[in-house]
């Protein structure tokens, strides 16, 4: 490796200088506190979740009704140890008051309360799973919906994190979110509330904001957002945190690839339908079909030139 000593005579300097940002930058710095919750961990914990939830479909193969339990419960015990650190991490990052607090002893309460969830959480997936195969014709097998498709994944991600966030983990729920939407391009927010039998088809672009309502039944295609219209800000100019926001949908509702629907007033009455690139800030009613009216293409070839064709 070449080296050029006098190049490296500046290095000193270098480090002084982004060392002096950390004073300015107050937000981006963690330094002097205690440990944040480790991302690794989390993404680790995410795949012993995954093979509690999907016995046999992810890292752990041959397993059978008589060792399965031994399994479950070597993966368990790990959980419990793992959640307690990294949930405790998380609520001495959060905690304001100085009067002190157990937060090993409340995060093992908490990690446990989670593992207590699993089974319930186990009959919500089966019914995301049915809705997957009854809804996509493509679907050769519910095996090949649980090996083969990101919107599942998404999905029970969100529900591990929104078991963590409505047990009132701060931190930890959103990393969960966030590693999911990096590798499958689906974008739930941890705080949206999501019915059983929900199927998010292709499912590529598809954010879900925090303050959604989706009922049960509910169908959605890539690129759906379901997102805020505007942010209230007070006073002062600040954004108000903590209102509804985004949408509801009721039950058995479909919505079709690139739809938008945005504002906390928006109500999508159950059995509605939206079609693909609409724009919708507004309520509508049950069993009511929002579509586009039909495009008009200008198709320009040899026989073709300048006329115009209605699709």
């Amino acid at each position: 490796m070449a080296t050029d000593l006098r190049l490296k005579e500046a290095l000193p300097e270098i480090t002084e200088a982004v060392v002096a940002t950390y004073t300015e930058c107050r937000h981006i710095n963690h330094l002097g506190h205690c440990a944040l919750p480790s991302r690794d961990v989390i993404i680790d914990m995410l795949a012993d979740f995954l093979d509690i939830l999907y016995p046999g479909f992810v890292r752990r193969q041959n397993l059978h009704i008589g060792n399965v339990e031994y399994h479950v419960g070597d993966l368990i015990d790990g959980l419990h140890d793992k959640l307690t650190q990294q949930i405790a991490r998380a609520l001495r990052h959060d905690y304001q008051d100085k009067e002190p607090l157990d937060f090993e002893a409340l995060a093992q309460q908490k990690a446990v309360d989670t593992l207590r969830r699993l089974p319930e959480l186990r009959y919500v997936l089966e019914q995301d799973v049915e809705a997957a195969f009854v809804g996509d014709p493509a679907a050769k097998s519910h095996h090949e919906i649980v090996f083969c498709y990101p919107g599942l994944e998404a999905i029970t991600v969100y529900r591990l994190a929104h078991e963590l966030l409505s047990l009132g983990v701060p931190l930890i729920p959103r990393i969960m979110t966030e590693a999911a939407h990096s590798k499958t391009g689906i974008d739930i927010h941890p705080g949206a509330t999501i019915g059983t039998g929900f199927f998010i088809d292709h499912g590529t672009g598809v954010v879900i904001g925090e303050t959604c309502e989706i009922g049960k039944n509910v169908k959605l295609y890539q690129g759906v957002t379901l997102g805020a219209l505007s942010f209230a800000r007070d006073g002062e100019g600040q954004l108000v945190r903590g209102k509804k926001r985004h949408p509801t949908l009721e039950d058995d509702v479909v919505v079709y690839a690139n739809a938008t629907i945005l504002g906390g007033n928006t109500l999508v009455g159950h059995h509605a339908v939206v079609g693909s690139n609409v724009w919708l800030t507004h309520s509508v009613g049950p069993f009511t079909r929002v579509l586009l009216e039909e495009p008009t293409l200008r198709i320009r070839g040899q026989e073709t030139d300048g006329l115009m064709y209605h699709i």
